[in-house]
């Protein structure tokens, strides 16, 4: 049992015997906090009376390095700081502890009891967790930082720095490790990690609204007069004058930003570079430029930058939207005693207004509607600005705004879009045409495309949108024809690549016409000729025929009795081509008319006898054509085949050419054999 007084043992010592006291497992001691526990033992016998003696164990600090529990467990001691701290500054120190040693006496020998102390170098600063700043520690200590990628510093005597340069502002969250190693002069050492958490600075930074300023005063303005006034925001701002040193016509109030005269001005520019500067952290400021012009007392008109405006204004800008400010100047007076008033046709000052120094889109801009067009899509007007006073002068700013188109509305297909062609159409021939819509300023300018390559018999007009037949049609096959047409629009934006456009559903019908045979009169021909020379083209006949529909395309074709093809048709003319017969002869011609109306054409045969009488009779040449119609009854030719009987000169070339290329055969062959 514990004395009065002193520390409780029951959760230290255990397992007492009549020959040893033990110390319980997983105790600590620590002498800095309890130096001597009282011990009371009382022991009996069987028989006997019970004897109680005091036992002192007395601990003393020893040499056992100890780092803290934060700092030494695996995740490490967190120290979180802002980046705006200054350069070098402590964050963090390192202090390890020292275990205490175990001394026991018994009361029975004379033991005496030790008082408890405490190091003076442990103390510890509150809510850090072991850490401690500006605490002396013992100069037998080591430090040493195990990793090296940091920019942070450890001292010799245990102290973690901020770096030479501070942390960046400019930066997120960072986070730099630290692994210390602490050892002392016995050797025994310790170790742990520490990581700092940089947070962004809290602290508003210093800033100018503006980077320049002008400001103008009149001459004369005597010294310590308010000039104007610079206000930059943050904390503990401070202002200065940076430029120019020399003359110093101007001061600043450190506190306040006012600038004042230092005597008494004349006509002269200066430009003032200002500072504004954060007067705990210096490093934290921002500069301005202050334009101070000292005019003179003359009477002038007030100028004005821009002297002219010249725009482009989209017809989508909204009513309220600035188009220009203008930055006037006076003599005589301030900004505050100018008078803005806005001249020209009704027009411009309809659609224009001012608000002070501000041109400002007064009404809708409708770039499609036909009073713009009315003006030219352009309105002129002049901004008169006017300085007050007793004699007040005046300047003219003319105004020149063209609006220009934008593409808001996607083209429109027609309302119907059904078109009928006849089977029979010819290449060219106009179907119908797509009158698509758009509410763009032109109205209508549209161009017209088909979709689907060039398969389909459609084509269609670029511009007008016209749909031409370019192939053949045939009812039988397909009775009508869905087209996609694409509509896009042009000239409606100055951004080219701003056109919309939109598909339109066509459809074209086609419509069946009956199959006709041509007609040709007369049928049969009865034709008698007298060959020419030789060589010669002798025209014979022109066969007339007929197709319905009017204009169709006919095709004539000889599909018998020329067989030694001495006849020729060139279109519906029949020409004979004469050689050296000696006999008359008699050919029966068959000619086969065909009609092109329709996709399965038709057609007719007709029959020409021609009674030819060679050249070399007596008789001039001659043709004589003898037409003859016959009835609706069954025609017999009869046709008599000729057997041809070659001229004499015909017989020898052919023989000399014979003999010719048996002899070069020979030739070849001798020459083969040799080699």
């Amino acid at each position: 049992e514990p004395g009065a007084g002193q520390k409780p043992t029951g959760a230290l010592l255990s397992d007492m015997s009549p020959w040893q006291v033990t110390l319980r497992a997983g105790a600590e001691l620590d002498a800095r906090q309890v130096n001597q526990y009282t011990l009371i033992l009382r022991a009996a016998c069987p028989g006997e009376d019970k004897v109680e003696e005091r036992l002192f164990v007395q601990v003393t600090a020893g040499q056992v390095l100890r780092c803290d529990t934060p700092f030494a467990s695996a995740e490490g001691d967190v120290v979180q700081v802002l980046a705006d701290v200054a350069p070098r500054t402590p964050l963090y120190a390192v202090l390890p502890q020292l275990l205490g040693g175990l001394t026991v006496s018994d009361s029975s020998l004379g033991a005496h009891r030790p008082q408890k102390k405490e190091q003076p170098w442990r103390q510890q600063n509150p809510g850090c967790g072991g850490v401690g700043l500006g605490v002396p520690l013992p100069s037998s200590l080591q430090f040493r930082l195990r990793n090296h990628n940091t920019p942070l510093t450890l001292t010799r005597r245990g102290l973690v720095l901020a770096p030479d340069n501070g942390f960046d502002p400019t930066k997120d969250t960072q986070t730099f490790r630290l692994e210390i190693e602490v050892m002392d002069c016995h050797g025994h050492n310790c170790s742990g990690v520490v990581r700092v958490e940089v947070l962004p600075s809290r602290r508003a930074r210093v800033t100018f609204p503006e980077p320049h300023r002008a400001v103008t005063v009149t001459e004369g303005i005597g010294p310590w007069e308010l000039v104007t006034q610079v206000h930059a925001s943050g904390d503990n701002v401070r202002y200065t004058i940076l430029a120019p040193v020399a003359p110093a016509l101007f001061t600043i109030d450190e506190v306040t930003g006012e600038i004042r005269s230092t005597r008494r001005l004349e006509v002269i520019r200066a430009h003032l570079l200002v500072r504004a500067y954060n007067a705990l952290h210096p490093s934290d400021h921002a500069t301005i430029v202050v334009n101070v012009t000292v005019q003179g007392t003359d009477l002038q008109a007030p100028r004005c930058v821009p002297a002219i405006f010249v725009s482009q204004v989209p017809e989508t800008m909204s009513p309220g939207s600035t188009l220009v400010s203008l930055r006037c100047t006076d003599s005589t007076s301030t900004d505050g005693c100018l008078h803005y008033a806005l001249e020209g046709p009704p027009a411009s000052r309809s659609h224009f207004c001012m608000e002070g120094p501000q041109l400002k889109v007064n009404t809708t801009l409708d770039y499609d509607s036909e009073a713009m067009a009315a003006v030219g899509f352009q309105f002129t007007a002049t901004i008169v600005v006017t300085a007050g006073g007793q004699l007040p002068q005046s300047t003219r700013v003319p105004v020149l705004l063209t609006v220009t188109p934008v593409n808001e509305f996607r083209p429109a297909c027609p309302n119907a879009a059904t078109f009928t062609v006849p089977e029979t159409a010819a290449f060219g021939r106009v179907v119908g045409r797509v009158a698509g819509t758009d509410r763009d300023y032109p109205l209508d300018s549209l161009e017209y495309s088909l979709e689907g390559g060039s398969a389909q018999p459609f084509s269609i007009d670029r511009r007008t949108g016209e749909i031409r037949v370019v192939g053949s049609l045939d009812s039988q096959q397909q009775k009508s024809y869905r087209l996609v047409v694409r509509l896009t629009d042009i000239h409606n934006d100055l951004d080219l690549a701003k056109r919309q456009s939109r598909l339109c559903d066509v459809s074209v019908r086609l419509q069946a016409v009956p199959d006709q045979v041509p007609v040709c009169i007369p049928e049969v021909q009865e034709l008698r000729i007298t060959a020419g020379s030789p060589g010669s083209r002798q025209p014979v006949t022109r066969l007339v025929c007929h197709s319905s529909p009017e204009g169709a395309v006919l095709t004539y074709t000889l599909v018998g009795g020329n067989e030694d093809g001495r006849f020729w048709l060139e279109g519906n003319a029949l020409v004979y081509l004469p050689n050296d017969q000696a006999q008359p002869r008699t050919f029966v011609l068959l000619v086969e008319v065909w009609g092109s109306s329709g996709a399965h054409h038709r057609s007719t045969v007709v029959a020409l006898v021609v009674h030819v009488t060679p050249w070399s009779t007596p008789a001039p040449p001659s043709t004589t054509t003898q037409h003859t119609t016959l009835q609706k009854e069954p025609l017999i030719v009869t046709r008599t085949e000729a057997v041809w009987h070659p001229p004499a000169w015909f017989v020898a070339v052919l023989t000399i050419s014979g003999a010719l290329l048996l002899v070069i055969l020979c030739c070849t062959a001798r020459n083969v054999l040799c080699r």
